[in-house]
């Protein structure tokens, strides 16, 4: 990527997330003028349907309310990225951006349109190279310190969907999120980026198998950038993801770097995160 004004940087938000988050770290690429676009997945983003007492007193039917997201797909996820990659094209380099679950509808959008991706950095993201559900690996053993767990509400297989509580008034509740999403961040902008958070994420994102071949994704050139401080998918984790990936598609094994910090860097780090991502590979 010697010509950086020819690159566009595609973002793709992580569980609960939203395009909105990547502000900061575009910001920070605008002063290079580098491009970028950030994506909302189906479901998520300001548009994101909330269940409907998520925002009444007692917040009623959290635990038991179907999802409106339970129809969302892996597919819908993957074309929102590739109607997006397609529209880009135009730009003679397109590295493709995942953060956490991400790495699953991302993947996806690669391998079936290998042709719109010159690049695709897993920013401590789950990578389907080894194991084809991120569920595989956030119960491997390698995962058994992550912080979070506690954060889910309800039966996911019921609610179609991962459902969290980001307007908890538990303090208890309150600083496990903080600690396994925003540990680093500081305490007046915590709040603030807790409500970014929408409560559901589809379940077909951590449950649905992402298959791959070498001859698409395979052959794609990747990047992994590790978050050292992770508390949500531990760097033991992240390293398994690459380990096996690598195994898998030895013909083009990973480009690792790593930044300091928590499970989301655009929060606490935008500058830095972004000059790992210029440096790429």
């Amino acid at each position: 990527m010697d010509d950086m004004s020819t690159t566009v940087f595609v973002f793709v938000h992580g569980a609960w997330g939203g395009a909105g988050q990547w502000a900061a770290t575009q910001r920070a690429l605008a002063g290079p003028q580098v491009a970028s676009v950030a994506v909302d997945l189906p479901g998520h983003g300001f548009d994101a349907p909330l269940p409907s007492g998520y925002l009444l007193p007692g917040q009623p039917g959290l635990l038991t309310e179907k999802s409106e997201l339970a129809d969302v797909t892996m597919d819908d996820c993957a074309a929102a990225i590739v109607d997006t990659l397609r529209r880009l094209r135009h730009h003679s380099q397109v590295v493709l951006v995942a953060h956490s679950a991400a790495g699953g509808p991302a993947s996806l959008a690669a391998e079936r349109a290998p042709e719109l991706v010159d690049r695709i950095v897993y920013l401590s993201a789950f990578v389907p190279g080894g194991r084809p559900r991120f569920f595989d690996y956030l119960n491997a053993p390698q995962n058994a310190t992550a912080l979070g767990q506690g954060l889910f509400l309800g039966d996911a297989g019921a609610l179609g969907a991962v459902r969290i509580n980001p307007l908890s008034t538990d303090p208890a509740y309150v600083e496990e999120l903080r600690q396994a999403h925003f540990h680093d961040t500081p305490a007046n902008r915590f709040g603030r980026w807790r409500s970014t958070l929408s409560p559901d994420l589809p379940l077909a994102i951590p449950a649905t198998p992402v298959l791959l071949t070498a001859g698409r994704w395979g052959r794609i050139p990747r990047t992994f950038i590790r978050c050292a401080d992770d508390r949500i998918l531990p760097t033991a984790t992240q390293d398994l993801m690459i380990a096996e990936a690598d195994a898998a598609f030895p013909d083009t094994p990973f480009t690792v770097r790593t930044i300091p910090g928590s499970h989301s860097p655009f929060a606490t780090r935008p500058h830095e995160l972004a000059m790992a991502l210029l440096q790429a590979p």
